[in-house]
């Protein structure tokens, strides 16, 4: 969809906030076509997987509370999207990839969402979506107009998650080795290409990416939150996180015409405590 855009993607991920209380309007046909259209032009993710995606009305089931139940944290909300993937490495992070990529669509179009790991009932979904063998719905999303004032609900689970703080980029973004925060200045504007990853949301406001510029490449590493997901430990959502990552960076990077691809190419470093290498970006 980067062909057909007209906003910034940097704007659009700088002005995406999660929204929790929609208008119950219907959205209109052009937006909703344009979404599915954004769905069926996806490509595959940086490890190659595919999802498939569908854009769920209320309106279209007589037992919306089952259908769309999201333990009252979601309100009104119009439409979800909602997607299956292969369990197979490299799915979650695609997945995130790919959702994100819908979500910034979303966002250009002037409609809310608000990414939903953990609290939607996935075995309702699973069976609108015929869900194969090994497949698994990682997150999902509501999509409509956002209510034109949120609701107190919305601002204490906002303020709960600490969604408006970020890490520092001093521990985030490193050179070489852990151990030497990166220096802005020799960077460019790759610069503005890792905020955008410190802008990403992540699940509970966790932040679990990392990156280490080595020469001409830009590694990517999962930093786990200890103890995160025993609830739900078939869905990997830090991987998800790292996904969104990984799609604001290259999103943001190709806007500022800097010319790169991703590639397995760890550089086995020494690694903090619960860190695992992701993937690296090569500067063509």
């Amino acid at each position: 969809m980067a062909e057909s855009r007209q906003q910034s993607i940097i704007e659009i991920i700088r002005a995406r906030r999660s929204v929790r209380t929609y208008r119950p309007d219907r959205i209109a046909d052009n937006l909703r076509q344009y979404l599915l259209n954004a769905m069926q032009e996806l490509q595959a993710g940086p490890f190659g997987h595919h999802a498939r995606f569908r854009l769920l009305d209320r309106r279209d089931f007589s037992d919306q509370r089952k259908v769309f139940g999201t333990y009252g944290f979601i309100q009104n909300a119009p439409c979800f999207i909602v997607g299956t993937i292969t369990n197979t490495t490299g799915a979650f992070e695609d997945y995130g990839y790919l959702l994100e990529r819908l979500i910034l669509t979303a966002q250009e179009l002037g409609l809310g969402s608000c990414w939903l790991g953990g609290s939607f009932k996935r075995d309702k979904y699973a069976k609108l979506l015929d869900l194969k063998e090994n497949e698994v719905i990682p997150a999902v999303t509501p999509v409509g107009y956002p209510a034109e004032k949120p609701a107190l609900r919305d601002k204490l689970i906002r303020l709960g998650a600490g969604s408006k703080n970020r890490k520092p980029r001093q521990e985030l973004f490193f050179e070489n080795t852990f151990h030497q925060p990166l220096n802005d200045g020799t960077v460019g504007k790759y610069s503005t290409a890792l905020e955008m990853v410190r802008l990403a949301p992540s699940a509970s406001n966790r932040q679990p990416w990392r990156v280490v510029k080595i020469n001409n490449r830009y590694h990517f590493y999962l930093q786990r939150t200890p103890g995160y997901g025993r609830l739900l430990p078939e869905i990997d959502l830090q991987k998800v996180d790292i996904g969104i990552a990984l799609c604001h960076f290259e999103l943001s990077a190709g806007e500022l015409a800097l010319k790169g691809h991703w590639q397995c190419t760890d550089p086995e470093i020494p690694l903090p405590e619960n860190c695992e290498y992701i993937l690296s970006w090569i500067v063509d």
